[in-house]
């Protein structure tokens, strides 16, 4: 059993995608490339089943799938490096900034405060390529002092959809494929990178890379976006 406390929320009576699906993914432990598809809105502040195989996993809520797991078969491929100064730049560029559909988003909305949300600013480097900067923060950590796997599914979720996302195309995560290749530290900064890579429909696929400040890949990302009007996520 698990819960998703509304810190970890996306939109306002939702998860967060990313953690939601981190979540269900840590139960197949950790190594391996998972791919976690999202169901339903996560709820928050109930108590969580998941179900486990060899190679799958599922999270349900009163017999209602909320996500399924499994082992994927593709690693990720990583979007090109960015550095620091390049991720600080385009921050300010953060169209969230003035127009965010889901503000209170516990990894980029603006209204969170440091040491709350995540504050991650995903702003334009280029046409479809995103960057910020992140700096884990020491309530992030888990009995082992690390920095968990929902943690990081969480980081890297919006930066692939701000990739993509217009004013008049807000979108909410539909599927997302991870590799964790090394865990970051509290306090030390960091580079997440979202890039487009195509659009079809409602649908969006975008990638997202997790740098130190060195360049080096630390996780890896695939995703699946979905058009949505965020008035349907944002109310019980």
């Amino acid at each position: 059993m698990v819960m998703i406390s509304r810190r970890f929320r996306g939109p306002d009576v939702s998860g967060n995608g990313g953690y939601s699906s981190g979540l269900v993914a840590a139960a197949l432990g950790p190594g391996a490339v998972v791919e976690v598809t999202l169901r339903r809105p996560p709820p928050l502040d109930v108590a969580l089943d998941i179900e486990v195989s060899d190679t799958a996993a599922q999270l349900t809520h009163d017999g209602a799938v909320v996500a399924d797991a499994r082992i994927a078969d593709v690693a990720p491929t990583p979007v090109e490096a960015l550095t620091v100064e390049q991720a600080e730049d385009a921050m300010a560029r953060y169209d969230g900034w003035s127009s965010h559909p889901f503000p209170n988003c516990f990894t980029c909305g603006p209204e969170r405060s440091e040491g709350d949300g995540l504050r991650i600013f995903p702003g334009p480097v280029a046409d479809g390529l995103v960057a910020s900067t992140w700096t884990p923060d020491a309530s992030l950590v888990d009995e082992n002092g690390d920095i968990p796997a929902e943690i990081i599914w969480a980081a890297m979720d919006c930066p692939g959809g701000w990739s993509a996302i217009t004013e008049d195309r807000p979108m909410v995560l539909g599927r997302m494929a991870v590799r964790i290749d090394s865990l970051p530290t509290v306090g030390a900064t960091y580079v997440i990178a979202g890039k487009a890579l195509e659009n079809q429909g409602r649908k969006s696929r975008t990638a997202v890379s997790l740098f130190d400040a060195d360049g080096k890949v630390l996780a890896t990302a695939e995703q699946v976006w979905i058009v949505v009007d965020p008035a349907l996520f944002n109310r019980p």
